[in-house]
Order: structure tokens, then sequence, then C-alpha cells
């Protein structure tokens, strides 16, 4: 592969996913060099995804999005029950209730969870990555090979319209582009998991008379019990007039739509049918996420049942954790060892969040078919709420055991579910309001920041000299509010640009450049 005439840039992004597409957001906010490129047009026709995580609206709010992803289409005032029934008109068995948007606040985040379903999200991402001008995004382009010479990958893109073959040389490639991308195939790394667990379909329509037709109110899911158990879920998408019937496991080679469609609402009904795809239920995860300047994200790392939400979540967050060390990286002040921590902290949470993916699907298929499934839904009991993924668990998942996060003596346990949140090496800081009315989180993202309780009592001169020194970005902000010093636990906390807490501890070790370095990566 000859280089003549290559198009130099920073970072090759290869998918314009939603996974893609908030790599390319974090790195143009950071001023990265970045190219874009997806083979398709960029318009997804059918919503695979249908909610934003509070994890990833908090994403959302510091890319300047946030309110524009809330308002896409959802009501405010839509409650976002799990309702379990025999089918539309029929008896209800179960509910699971989840507050409306507008009927709730959360404690543990400043964004609740949004319905934005894909069809909606992916042209917002797409309008902010194309407004930051060093992130070129390409469409009707796909990469055709690549290979690695020296520090640069050189990778063969093609013009889908001309046929044209052009060369783009980068400092590293970033394959999200999915399951069957070429990327992880191309460095043949191996899967790990069962892989297929269930042949599903979905059956996305559009029925504005559908909600008029039964009793049961607006909710996220219908989902419905026959005699043998639960066998599809419906996902109100826009809520007014497109739904996606989602039949959970179908090995037939043909689907009788209309007649699920009937099965569903327990009547005939208006509606008009707009896709019909059959897909398999996965259940994977890559053995390693690099190969020297190569490294994948989202659904080419990891692919999991849709049951619970976590697939575009975990795919964003990697990518949040990834932007910052590659912007090190280039600037000259990452250390070698801060691409190796990429896959040691985002692969255990991938792993943990694909397993809990396998066993909520498992969960909802082990239900009981309508004469005993009342005996299982009891009110407040722990089978409805295994059923969903609880947000507190998207917001607060935290990198145990990172190589780069330093662990002060009696350091306070990273612990997911213990509340309140904890502040501890590794961990995501815990959201807290500010007297001025923003979120600590607001703090957070440009660089590293140390957030001090007591200026009087820590001085903090050597950290900053040392960061100087370095070059590591560092700001220290100063905290007065009572609440979030009790939150954070402890007088110092560093907190990383993706907003993990990188040190914790009541005084500066003695060696501040030690622990500079090794949050660096050094």
């Amino acid at each position: 592969m000859s280089d003549n005439h290559a198009e130099p840039t920073q970072v090759l992004i290869v998918g314009a996913g939603p996974v893609g597409l908030a790599l390319a957001i974090e790195l143009g906010l950071f001023g990265v060099r970045c190219v874009l490129v997806e083979q398709r047009d960029g318009k997804p026709r059918v919503p695979r995804m249908s909610q934003v995580s509070s994890r990833i609206m908090e994403y959302c709010r510091r890319w300047g999005i946030a309110d524009k992803v809330r308002n896409a289409v959802w009501s405010s005032t839509h409650p976002l029950d799990f309702v379990y029934l025999a089918n539309l008109t029929g008896e209800e068995v179960g509910r699971f209730k989840v507050p409306s948007y507008a009927g709730t606040r959360s404690d543990f985040s400043p964004e609740g969870p949004c319905a934005c379903p894909q069809i909606y999200f992916d042209p917002i991402l797409a309008e902010k990555a194309m407004s930051l001008p060093t992130v070129n995004v390409r469409y009707h382009t796909r990469l055709e090979s690549f290979e690695q010479i020296g520090d640069a990958v050189h990778a063969t893109i093609v013009d889908g319209a001309s046929g044209k073959e052009s060369t783009v040389t980068a400092n590293y490639l970033i394959g999200c582009d999915g399951a069957a991308g070429i990327v992880r195939q191309k460095l043949k790394i191996p899967l790990d998991g069962p892989g297929k667990i269930a042949n599903s379909v979905n059956i996305f329509f559009r029925s504005p008379e559908l909600a008029a037709i039964h009793d049961k109110g607006w909710a996220r899911f219908y989902r419905m019990i026959d005699n043998d158990g639960c066998w599809a879920e419906l996902i109100a998408i826009d809520g007014r007039e497109l739904w996606r019937l989602t039949v959970f496991d179908d090995p037939s080679p043909a689907i009788d739509s209309d007649a699920c469609l009937r099965r569903m609402a327990g009547c005939a009904f208006p509606y008009e049918i707009i896709d019909v795809s059959r897909w398999e239920r996965r259940d994977y995860l890559a053995r390693s996420y690099r190969s020297g300047a190569v490294l994948i994200a989202g659904d080419s790392a990891h692919e999991c049942s849709p049951t619970g939400g976590l697939g575009m979540h975990t795919g964003i967050c990697e990518v949040v954790n990834l932007a910052w060390k590659l912007t090190a990286l280039l600037g000259g002040w990452g250390g070698a060892r801060l691409l190796d921590s990429y896959e040691a902290e985002c692969r255990p949470v991938a792993k943990r969040f694909v397993d809990l993916s396998t066993e909520t699907f498992d969960a909802l298929a082990a239900l009981p078919g309508r004469d005993h499934i009342r005996d299982v839904l009891v009110p407040g009991g722990d089978v409805l709420t295994s059923l969903t993924v609880p947000e507190r668990l998207r917001a607060l998942f935290g990198y145990d055991n990172s190589p780069i996060c330093k662990t002060a003596d009696t350091d306070l346990a990273n612990n997911e579910t213990k509340e309140p949140p904890t502040a501890g090496s590794g961990a995501r800081a815990p959201h807290g309001w500010l007297n001025d009315g923003r979120s600590v989180l607001d703090l957070f993202g440009d660089g590293f920041v140390l957030l001090r309780f007591g200026k009087e009592t820590s001085d903090v001169g050597n950290l900053v000299a040392a960061a100087r020194k370095r070059r590591l970005p560092l700001e220290v902000i100063d905290i007065a509010e009572p609440n979030l010093a009790a939150l954070y636990q402890r007088r110092l906390v560093l907190v990383r640009p993706d907003r993990h807490i990188a040190w914790s501890g009541n005084a500066l070790p003695e060696n501040a450049e030690a622990l500079v370095d090794h949050v660096r990566g050094a």
C-alpha cells in the first residue's frame, strides 16, 4: 500500500453509528483532527436503540445537546412503566412503575434517561460532530484495508459514489464499525462468549390509532405474556404513532408479521408496516481491544442482548474513556502505558454489562405463562426489579483495579451499589448540586480537575507544579458546599477528563510528580 498523496489526520474513525459519532465529538472538543468514515448515508431508518441512559445524557450535557435530545420526540409527561399483559386489550398481570421525566428528579445524575430512539439520536450526534472544525465526517465512504507502518496507520478508503480509492494516514485508527465490521476482522481478534442466544424479529410499524384501543396508558415497554411465557415486547418509539414489536425468539424461516401484530393487540387495528428485520441476539466479548495503534470500541468489541439498554451505553462510555487518552498521547503528555489502560479499564466493565444483559434476557424468557405469572410478578418484588436495569447501575459503574488510578491508603471501596456513591479510585465522580445551580459534573471534561474541599487546610502547589512540568492540563477548583464534601468524602479528589476519579486523599502524597506520572500512564 502506497502512501503517496496520502491525506494526513490524527485519528481515523471507522463507523458513524452513535459510538463513532460520540468519539468524533469528544476528539473534536479536544481539538484533535479526525476523519470519520461511514459506508451508509447516515440516516438510520430503523430504531434499533430506543433510550439514552442517564450517563450518556450526562455526556450530551457536556456536548451541549442534552436539551435537543430530551425534546426530540418523547413527551416529558408520558410514564415510563414496564407493563406485563396478555395483550394490549387484554388482562394486565404486572407493572413496574417508572415516573415520567417531568415527574422525577434524580439524586445521582443531573440528567435522567431519555427516550430518543436511534432514528432521532444519530442525526443529533452527527450535526454536533460536523459542527466541530477538526472533525471531517464522510458518508458513503468505506474502509477497504489498512496496515500499520512504523508509527502510522495507512488506510485505503473508497468513495461509494465514484468508486475512487484514496489513502488516509493517521496516528490511530479506531474501529466503531460494529459486529460485522472490517477492523476487528482484519486484526483477527477472537471472540469469547456463547455467541447467539436467540433468533429475534423486529417489526417497526406506524399506527396513530394503537394508543387509543386499550386502557393501559403510555409506557416504555409492554411485555406480552401467553400460556408459555413472555413472547414479545412492544416499545413506543415516538409516543405518538411509531412502534416496534420485538419477538424474542422465533426460529422459523419466515414470520407472519400481521399475525404477530394482531396477537399483540388482541384485536384488529389499522397499521402500516415500515420494516421487518430478523436478527441474532448475541453475547460475545472481544478477547482484546487493541493491536498497536488500532483499537476497537462498541459493537466491534462486544455485543449483548438489548434487554437492559446497555449496548450503546457501554460503547459510548468506552470512547469517552479513549478520547482523552488519545488526546494526551497526541499532545505529548500521555505516557506509554496510557493506551494499555483503555482495555484494562473498559473490557471488565463490558464483560459485566454483557453478562447482565444476557441474565436479564434469560430472566424475561424464563417467566411463566399466564396461569402462574401473578405469583412471580409481585409489586416491589425481586423479579419485577430484575427485569429492568436500574439507571443508578448505568451511571455509577467504575474501573476496578485500574492501572492508572492511584489508590490512597485506606482508599474508599469502589462499590457501584453502595449508597451514597463513593469517590474512590476509579469510580465515576458522583453528582451533586453546586450553589450556583450547576452540577459538579459540569466542572469536568476539558482536562484534569482537582477538587479541593477546605482551601485553608490543603496546599496543592506541589501537584500544580508537577502537572505543569509534565504538561498535564490541571485546574484546581475549591468547593465550599458541605453536601459535596460529604459526598466526595476526601479533602482532595483528582478527576480525569472522562469524569472518573484518578486519585483521592486527605493530603497529597510526598512525591507529587510520581502521582502525576501514574495518572498520565507514564
